[in-house]
């Protein structure tokens, strides 16, 4: 993996000229000297194998479709701890979901279910073969100041993780907003990529809001042509973090959504 050119100046900024004023529908994965036969061989499979949609869940996590019902199903977790000292740890335990993993007698748990990150058909990047790891959804996330730990942030959410994860960082950073106040303004994400789960659904131009963002911002999202998903206000993300000044004054702050999350300290 290239991570030099993908983290580049020049890469980067040739991906922000793609973005204008009109929300694309299209799909335009960047092309890295030497891997273009790679993206194309990615984007034929996507183009028979992936099921798109207009409406309706294009994700097949199985407790994101309604977030509501993961209430009582149960789903990805996520655990952020600073101790007294400054080690941090930021957890997403996932993957072993009990309604639909087999358990190995001999070995006490569950099967991996993130083995369906692999796809079938031979020559791509993510093709099932023996000694290869499955990417995955989840990640939790450590930020660092002058070299040391400062923030532990992470999310339940599939494919959404990422995206929650980048609005409330920036909040946070750049906009200087502290951590409760990052994670209780509107949140918002699209289902326009192929998801991570099988059948690789995708609803091109996709943007769920909460309506908490207010009328106005919604209907000029759909002015610029984002196919909207108005969301219930506090519906959307499940974020907690946890942070440590320089001074060692601790801070954590965990989503009001769902009412499942919650910030400790003693």
């Amino acid at each position: 993996v290239p991570l030099a050119q993908l983290l580049s100046d020049d890469y980067n900024a040739a991906r922000r000229a793609l973005i204008g004023a009109h929300a694309s529908q299209e799909l335009l994965p960047g092309r890295i000297p030497g891997f273009e036969d790679q993206a194309e061989r990615v984007m034929e499979t996507l183009s028979r194998l992936s099921k798109v949609s207009a409406a309706g869940s294009a994700t097949s996590e199985p407790t994101m479709a309604d977030m509501q019902a993961s209430v009582k199903r149960g789903d990805t977790t996520h655990v952020d701890v600073i101790d007294r000292w400054g080690n941090m740890v930021s957890a997403t335990p996932s993957g072993g979901w009990l309604q639909s993993s087999p358990v190995i007698p001999e070995l006490g748990f569950c099967l991996n279910t993130r083995a369906q990150m692999f796809w079938l058909q031979e020559g791509l990047p993510g093709t099932l073969e023996p000694g290869k790891r499955p990417r995955t959804t989840l990640t939790p996330a450590l930020a660092l100041r002058d070299g040391k730990p400062c923030l532990a942030f992470g999310t339940p959410g599939g494919d959404q993780q990422e995206q929650w994860q980048l609005l409330f960082f920036l909040r946070h950073v750049h906009h200087g907003l502290n951590l409760q106040e990052a994670i209780d303004l509107p949140m918002s994400h699209t289902l326009h990529f192929p998801s991570s789960f099988s059948p690789r659904g995708r609803r091109p131009g996709h943007l769920a809001v909460e309506r908490s963002f207010g009328p106005e911002v919604i209907e000029d999202l759909r002015r610029r042509g984002h196919q909207i998903e108005e969301m219930p206000p506090w519906s959307v993300g499940r974020l907690t973090a946890a942070s440590r000044d320089a001074d060692g004054i601790l801070h954590a702050a965990a989503t009001p959504r769902l009412m499942q999350a919650y910030a400790v300290g003693r």
